[in-house]
């Protein structure tokens, strides 16, 4: 269960090198913050085209193959793009890098079931969304300070590093994918069950509106900071500070879940909460304190979601064999809106309204989960696989 967990951390510490290091990278590469943002959604573009299949490649393949694969790709895209020679180059290996991260996690809730008995499920997949802004947080505030030191591409080098040593520890510790049998459900089969239930649908659609809050708000916080006069290790500091909270909201869906709190009002709520902290986190009249404190809130808050959405899926999965499948549309739903979040809420940014204005693009975001709640609820009232 650890290594499993840890696996997903070092795969979202690709995620947390790249917003610290985008104004270095700016001015390495003669970039703007639009060009930049497409770093950003690079990362989105293998889970957005190839969510669903990763997650069937784990079903029918193998979870501890499929993620060993994950972490070699991570761990050879990510040394490479430490030498990167042009944005070109960078931009592709970050492309790359996404189908690492995604045949690494994928795998994860699969695994996961094998190590814990199934009272403690819910708590645990719950817990499992933790990897995200785990991961990112720590690379988050361990990127400045190597910028300030051998630069930017050291903190590439380091995730290649990781990579590398996580991926040992995997093959070391989880116990060989079991062969197999007559009865399994071939890769057509898993794909025309899960794309034929309402559940996995619902799921990648919350899950992408959250993804597109959250990945907005913590890839230009730095940026956002800097524009009003914080330092650059003190910009990483606070904004990864605001992804760790995130970690407690995921805990505390297992919880919530487990107590019989129904997980359409845990999405609701949430999302609520979520609306208002991100117009408030860049509302450029509030003291910057205000502005703080509504990210705290927007993250802390906002980790209800991750966390109810992966321990849901075995129940919205059309049947036991296709958890990886379902989690795989999930997170393609995710990467959709990772990938569409930042340019748009670049070109916001730099327009008239400046920050401000990009808070309330993130705000509407957050609305229309309301209504992906209701979904939820009507599902959740259907047996199980519909």
């Amino acid at each position: 269960m650890v290594i499993v967990l840890l696996a997903g951390i070092v795969a979202a510490l690709n995620i947390g090198k790249l917003p610290p290091a985008l104004p270095a990278l700016q001015q390495a590469y003669a970039m703007t913050l639009v060009q930049a943002s497409y770093l950003v959604s690079a990362f989105q573009v293998a889970g957005m085209t190839l969510g669903l299949v990763g997650g069937l490649l784990a079903d029918r393949f193998g979870p501890r193959r499929v993620m060993s694969c994950g972490l070699a790709l991570l761990a050879l895209c990510s040394g490479a793009g430490a030498i990167a020679p042009g944005s070109g180059w960078l931009l592709a290996l970050r492309a790359l890098e996404s189908a690492g991260f995604m045949l690494t996690v994928l795998p994860g809730p699969v695994l996961l079931r094998r190590s814990v008995p199934p009272a403690q499920l819910s708590a645990v997949l719950g817990g499992w969304g933790c990897y995200m802004p785990a991961g990112m947080a720590t690379m988050m505030v361990i990127t400045p300070w190597l910028i300030a030191g051998p630069g930017w591409a050291a903190a590439w080098g380091l995730c290649a590093v990781l990579a590398g040593l996580t991926l040992i520890g995997v093959r070391m510790v989880i116990a060989p994918d079991a062969p197999r049998g007559p009865a399994s459900h071939g890769a057509w089969g898993l794909a025309r069950a899960t794309l034929r239930s309402a559940g996995p649908w619902t799921l990648a659609a919350c899950f992408g509106l959250y993804a597109a809050q959250f990945i907005a708000v913590f890839s230009f916080l730095p940026s956002a900071y800097l524009a009003v006069g914080v330092s650059a290790s003190l910009a990483g500091s606070l904004s990864a500070l605001g992804v760790a909270v995130n970690v407690l909201g995921n805990l505390a869906s297992g919880a919530l879940l487990g107590r019989g709190v129904p997980r359409h009002w845990l999405i609701a709520v949430t999302s609520l909460v979520m609306a208002c902290g991100a117009a408030a986190a860049f509302a450029e009249g509030l003291p910057f304190v205000l502005r703080y404190a509504a990210v705290l809130m927007f993250s802390c808050v906002g980790g209800l979601i991750p966390g109810t959405l992966f321990a849901t899926a075995p129940r919205f999965a059309p049947h036991a064999g296709a958890v990886s499948t379902t989690t795989g549309l999930m997170q393609q739903g995710s990467t959709i809106g990772q990938f569409i979040s930042p340019p748009l809420i670049a070109a916001v940014a730099s327009g008239p309204g400046g920050w401000s204005q990009a808070g309330w693009v993130v705000a509407m975001f957050a609305v229309a989960n309301l209504g992906v709640a209701w979904l939820i609820a009507a599902i959740d009232r259907r047996p199980a696989g519909r």
